[in-house]
């Protein structure tokens, strides 16, 4: 399990409203600093959050912020990037590289770089990457892919990283109430509400946090057969 008491903690998106409410729960919960990062950093009004400059599809910027924040113990990886249309064959080439590289190889390259880093401190360090519940349920083109490649490789980080007590944390959620999600309707879950559960886990030692009964439905379909989570597909039998 890790800890917040004392925790130096990193997170991507922080100017967003999940990454808002990421930042003032982590110092809530006693963290003694906060790199708090997006590519235009805000100032927050509290010595102990630390503005830092990042852009997660950039390397040169990845490698810049590890240099700037050797100290940090907790990485989360919560920026991200959506599409406005469902179909995976409509996108332009544009949508699907920018998704590809904020969704997936972002959080990947920031991982791979962290890693020795959180390695070397001995324990009482973590991972946490924010999936979705549609890493389990293609109906949203290229954000689907690129989350469901991101759940697979934090399983691959949470394999290799362990030996060295690094704690790694896939978040899966349905809607939240953010601006990226004011389009949609349905049930939101209050980011407040989110980021509770998902520090509450990694506090606990767990390892996946199933945020909303979107979540849980999606996981639970897995083992179902492809006619009863896309029944589009028995229509035409």
């Amino acid at each position: 399990m890790t800890s917040l008491n004392g925790a130096v903690v990193l997170v991507t998106g922080a100017n967003g409203g999940i990454g808002t409410h990421f930042v003032h729960e982590a110092i809530a919960r006693g963290a003694a600093k906060v790199y708090a990062t997006a590519r235009n950093p805000r100032h927050w009004g509290d010595e102990r959050i630390v503005p830092l400059t990042l852009d997660v599809t950039d390397p040169a910027s990845i490698r810049a912020a590890t240099e700037q924040a050797p100290d940090v113990t907790m990485l989360i990886n919560n920026a991200g990037a959506s599409v406005s249309s469902a179909g995976i064959l409509t996108h332009t080439d544009e949508e699907i590289r920018h998704n590809v590289e904020t969704n997936f190889l972002g959080p990947l390259f920031l991982a791979r770089t962290f890693a020795p880093i959180l390695s070397a401190k001995g324990g009482n360090t973590s991972i946490i990457n924010i999936h979705s519940a549609l890493s389990w349920w293609a109906v949203a083109g290229i954000y689907s892919a690129t989350k469901a490649a991101l759940w697979s490789a934090t399983n691959s980080l949470r394999l290799e990283l362990q030996p060295a007590g690094v704690q790694v944390v896939g978040v899966h959620v349905g809607y939240v109430d953010t601006a990226m999600a004011a389009h949609a309707e349905g049930p939101k879950l209050d980011p407040a509400d989110l980021v509770t559960q998902v520090f509450d886990v990694l506090e606990a030692g767990g390892y996946e946090v199933l945020a909303d009964d979107t979540s849980i439905q999606a996981k639970a379909r897995l083992s179902a057969p492809l006619e009863a989570v896309y029944p589009q597909l028995a229509s035409d039998n």
